[in-house]
């Protein structure tokens, strides 16, 4: 086989000097452009993500290796990209009696050149921005037939850059490239070489942080930062102006747009032009339907949004589920919307559809032709209220769609009238409760805040349902482990419901509970025992012995007493309530299982260290089976009865369940949260435990000379 000269002549897209973030990309390239089987590179993802930049860089170093390199421009004309590629293998040596042959009619010519081409080595040829594959040629077969023009069958390497990252379009050889975002460092990075002036590296990667690693919006602001005439010369500057001025200084628009080549350069048009091409090829409903999205939060949304119904509402023609599912599937394909598989190996619950960030406050600057912004508001706004009414409905298996929903609830307060507002406040009020009993703290606290500030300025600061809110908010900053705040929160509750309501109203006697349960996580044992005790007796007295209210009174007094070490009245106490619970509100009520979980703590403390594990396996298998494993009370039970197992000695098993609560507790919770110290300290703790007793079994002798 032969090897290709080494003079080729080589002419691409300028490469920004150094290129970051793209190691691992360009190492997958060159592992096949050194292999001895040669083949087909397929680069791709959305306009914007620097697939030319890559392959720039690549041919480069192609280059730089020995390798003849070749870059031909596609120009969506078949018969010009066989010109270029049989002037390629001109260039590798083709013979011209083989060109003859082609010519004469007695070899088909896309054949002659794959022939030399297999036959040569050395080689690398570019195709840059194949955004329309399907013309490829020659004839109407697709590129995955590999009987065209594009082919992985030479001994050199054929790289191609594309928006169309389907499998089906490249076909089963193809080596598939497909570029995400830049990662928050390699961003900072590209900000900090075209403005080295602007900021420190932390302020640069937040700016890129907010323009999402896209490397055509990074260039954007990076010159924009490095033009002593900007008014902003900071990132931190810029940064904070993107949210007045976002279509100014990322989104502008240019006045040669309609130049396709200018149109790839410039962040408002680029995404254009693969919306342009999905209109081509009959998917007139990707752009509505991404306007649409665009309208609604930067945030993952739930399939289950997504209906015929909300695009035959916003647009005012009839839609079908297929011709939906056809355009979301288009806008993938080009990698307008992306759909996660899940996180850390992990399935997602429920679909969900997702934009980038700068894709979204791009494409939600300009209604499509005939759509009209206030339509479509209305159309989002009606279908969310029915949306979260069939997910707060569902019960458990409502609770991931709850989590999405959530950031997209917010605007409808704010679209709405004061005299209308009760009922968006009812919406998300409703959502929240549902995100309570899952556990979603986080979002949770988001509508929490916006309930309490829109009751604050509609109603007031005393009015009750204001106070409510403000409460339900303490409550989701104590589940985040912001215990100070709580506490805060809720002495400020309990005061004026205490002057407004009366202090024997039952929701004043809530405030105070509330607020000893918040002292209590702050360590301050003695005032929340005391507090608990009063709550008690007045809620035996108001509400009666066997009422929810008052056996949580019970609970929460049981888990005060044993933190300050009074671990037989603890253990009393919950017994008593654990059995009342069973009886009133049922076995599997988490209230129920809260209360077998807090007895097994206080026999644990007792040195029943064999009774807290029995008792804590049936309550995390309760937990799983009613709550899910990732619900926080499970990771609660998960984390206790590994407590109990090294009370136990059973140190390698206890080590076990802590090391995968520290990791599901990092991934819901977040690194930082209490509860996530804790496990971090348990397992530490466990680990020291277990080389203690490793060391008494095999103490260090010394041995005689």
């Amino acid at each position: 086989m032969r090897e290709a000269a080494t003079h080729a002549s080589y002419r691409a897209h300028a490469v920004p000097s150094p290129v970051r973030g793209r190691d691992s990309q360009l190492a997958d390239i060159e592992q096949v452009a050194a292999g001895r089987e040669g083949g087909l590179v397929v680069v791709c993802g959305t306009g914007g993500l620097g697939k030319t930049t890559l392959a720039a860089q690549a041919a480069r170093q192609a280059q730089a290796r020995g390798r003849a390199v070749f870059w031909v421009r596609w120009q969506d004309d078949a018969a010009r990209l066989a010109h270029d590629l049989t002037r390629v293998v001109k260039e590798l040596g083709l013979a011209e009696t083989r060109l003859h042959d082609a010519h004469s009619g007695q070899a088909a010519l896309v054949d002659v050149v794959w022939e030399h081409l297999a036959a040569v080595r050395g080689w690398m040829i570019v195709i840059d921005n194949v955004d329309t594959p399907r013309n490829l040629g020659p004839g109407s077969e697709p590129p995955g037939s590999y009987r065209g023009w594009v082919r992985p069958d030479g001994a050199g390497l054929l790289l191609v850059t594309t928006r169309d990252g389907a499998r089906d379009t490249w076909g089963p050889r193809a080596r598939l490239v497909p570029l995400d975002p830049l990662a928050d460092d390699a961003s900072g990075q590209v900000l900090r070489d075209a403005a080295p002036g602007a900021g420190t590296a932390q302020e640069a990667t937040a700016l890129g942080q907010r323009l999402g690693g896209l490397p055509l919006a990074l260039e954007t602001a990076g010159r924009y930062l490095a033009n002593p005439t900007s008014r902003y010369r900071t990132f931190t500057a810029y940064r904070n102006a993107l949210a007045t001025e976002f279509g100014d200084l990322v989104g502008a628009e240019h006045p040669q747009a309609a130049d396709p080549e200018v149109a790839r350069t410039v962040v408002r048009h680029t995404f254009d032009l693969s919306l342009a091409q999905l209109d081509t090829d009959g998917y007139t409903l990707a752009r509505p339907t991404l306007y649409l999205l665009a309208l609604l939060a930067p945030a993952p949304v739930p399939r289950a949004l997504l209906t015929p119904a909300l695009l035959t509402d916003a647009t005012g023609r009839t839609v079908t589920a297929a011709e939906l599912d056809a355009a979301l599937a288009g806008l993938h394909q080009y990698g307008l919307i992306t759909t996660p598989d899940g996180d850390g190996g992990q399935a997602l619950a429920v679909g969900q559809v997702v934009l980038h960030p700068v894709v979204h406050d791009v494409i939600a600057l300009t209604p499509p032709p005939g759509i009209d912004r206030t339509t479509c508001h209305a159309a989002l706004d009606a279908h969310l209220t029915q949306t979260v009414h069939d997910t707060t409905g569902a019960g458990r298996a409502g609770w991931p769609t709850a989590r999405l929903l959530a950031p997209h609830l917010p605007p409808l307060l704010h679209r709405t009238s004061s005299a209308d507002f009760t009922t968006p406040r009812n919406l998300l009020d409703s959502l929240a409760g549902t995100l309570h009993d899952a556990g979603a703290a986080t979002e949770e606290h988001l509508l929490r805040q916006c309930v309490l500030d829109t009751a604050t300025h509609h109603l007031g600061l005393d009015h009750p349902h204001t106070l409510n809110s403000r409460n339900n908010l303490a409550n989701a900053l104590n589940d985040l482990g912001r215990h100070q705040e709580a506490t805060d929160l809720h002495r400020q509750t309990l005061t004026d419901r205490e002057r407004v309501l009366g202090p024997d109203h039952p929701v004043t006697l809530g405030s105070r509970n509330n607020l000893a349960t918040a002292l209590r996580a702050l360590g301050r044992h003695q005032e929340a025992a005391d507090l608990q005790r009063q709550t008690l007796t007045d809620r035996e007295r108001i509400l009666g012995p066997n009422h929810p209210d008052t056996l949580a009174s019970r609970n929460n007094l049981a888990n005060a007493l044993d933190s300050l070490g009074r671990h037989q009245e603890a253990a009393d106490l919950q017994r008593q309530t654990l059995t009342d619970r069973e009886r009133i509100l049922g076995p599997n009520h988490p209230d129920t299982l809260g209360s077998r979980n807090n007895l097994a703590n206080a026999l644990d403390s007792l040195g029943r260290h064999q009774e807290a594990a029995d008792l804590q396996r049936q309550t995390l298998t309760d937990r799983e089976r009613t709550l899910g494993p990732n619900h926080p009370d499970t990771l609660a039970s998960r984390n206790n009865l590994a407590n109990a197992l090294r009370a136990l000695g059973r140190h390698q098993e206890a080590a076990d369940l802590h090391r995968q609560t520290l990791t599901d507790r990092e991934r819901i919770l977040g690194p930082d949260h209490p509860h996530t110290l804790n496990s971090r300290d348990n397992l530490a703790e466990v680990r020291a435990a277990a080389a203690r007793t490793q060391r008494r079994r095999w103490p260090w002798r010394r041995t005689r000379p």
